[in-house]
């Protein structure tokens, strides 16, 4: 005697009012197995009886088919019965037909007018949210300096670490190599009026007013920000930040502070930094062919266009950047879904507000300190 598995089969056949459906043999998810619309074809009947008095073995296919049976009829009116049908996979399909179906996405583009809606209830909301964290922050800070704070001094050294001396590879090369981009692109422009010695003006004032500390800005948004974002929603969807609300602890005290004061710190270290390589970036290419020029007279030439008005500019500028990317990183890890999913988008988007708040932050100091004079 064979012990190999019977195929499996359902056979359809009209009895007066009745669509009887056999089914025997084994029906397993790794063989073939017949489909319902293939076996009742044109058929119609006002009640249907699925009859299993030949089944062998079966399993998930067996409770599929039945599912099957059930969205038929009820989609055709008839009434279903089961005879001689495992009650495992009587109730195996009940449980799948109660699952709902997947939406379907509407076509076409969405309404303009409830995007826009949409869209500005959404900024409103952000909007408050980032207030209130920012209001948060500044009376932590009048806690702090009355003595009553929750702060560590501890974890802001850590955070220094992290944030400043961990930073000084991936700043300093970035810097270095925008010293000699700057200095390649002014090259092309200045000897056309024979004014070689003008590439260190340009890269001097380009670097310690702008680019200094706009690269460091923007190397810790992407670095430190998404690490702010990943370990505060990593804490919000494990509860540790409730079980700190619980114990009486202020998460922006314990958490958010130390962040936001490393960062403000260590920007001013980091674009001074910055504005070092930058500056050896552009006298490295200044010293090479074609340009030619000395070291010492490239180094004399841009002292003479950068005084402290400018690296207090810039000093100013890396600062207010470096509050402006701690906010951002906190913002949106205490912001993030309790899920994986949420920490990673939350990394991303404080990845791309702390890079927003940055442009729009050196715009308006554009703008002010050209209206100062400075």
């Amino acid at each position: 005697m064979s012990d190999s598995p019977l195929p499996a089969r359902a056979d359809a056949s009209l009895e007066g009012d009745n669509l009887l459906v056999r089914l025997g043999g084994d029906w397993r998810m790794t063989g073939l197995h017949p489909a319902w619309e293939n076996t009742v074809g044109n058929l119609r009947a006002r009640q249907v009886v699925v009859r299993a008095d030949q089944l062998g073995a079966w399993d998930s296919s067996l409770a599929l088919y039945l599912r099957a049976a059930r969205v038929w009829s009820d989609a055709h009116g008839a009434s279903l019965t089961f005879e001689k049908v495992p009650d495992a996979a009587q109730k195996l399909a009940d449980l799948l037909a109660k699952k709902p179906e997947l939406p379907v996405k509407p076509a076409g583009l969405p309404d303009l007018f409830s995007a826009l809606g949409g869209t500005t209830f959404k900024l409103w909301g952000e909007t408050k949210d980032l207030a209130q964290l920012v209001g948060e922050c500044v009376f932590s800070g009048g806690r702090f300096f009355r003595g009553q704070a929750q702060f560590r001094w501890r974890d802001c050294f850590a955070e220094m670490q992290q944030c400043g001396a961990m930073a000084l590879p991936i700043v300093g090369l970035i810097s270095f190599l925008v010293g000699v981009t700057l200095a390649y692109t002014g090259s092309i422009v200045v000897r056309q009026y024979g004014g070689d010695i003008w590439i260190a003006d340009m890269v001097g004032l380009a670097v310690i007013r702008e680019m200094g500390p706009m690269m460091a800005a923007i190397v810790l948004a992407g670095r430190t920000g998404a690490a702010y974002a990943a370990t505060l929603g990593n804490m919000k969807a494990n509860e540790e930040i409730d079980a700190l609300s619980t114990l009486g602890v202020s998460p922006i005290d314990f958490l958010v502070m130390p962040r936001i004061v490393a960062l403000f710190c260590m920007m001013p270290f980091l674009a001074l930094y910055s504005d070092c390589l930058g500056l050896l970036g552009g006298m490295a290419i200044a010293a090479a062919p074609p340009l030619n020029i000395p070291t010492n007279l490239y180094w004399a030439e841009t002292q003479t266009i950068v005084d402290l008005s400018d690296i207090n500019t810039g000093l100013i500028k890396a600062a207010s950047f470096g509050l402006l990317i701690g906010v951002a990183g906190c913002w949106r890890g205490l912001q993030a879904d309790r899920s994986a999913a949420g920490v990673g988008q939350a990394a991303t988007a404080a990845v791309v507000t702390g890079i927003l708040l940055i442009i729009v932050a050196d715009s308006i100091f554009a703008v002010m300190f050209n209206i100062l004079g400075w």
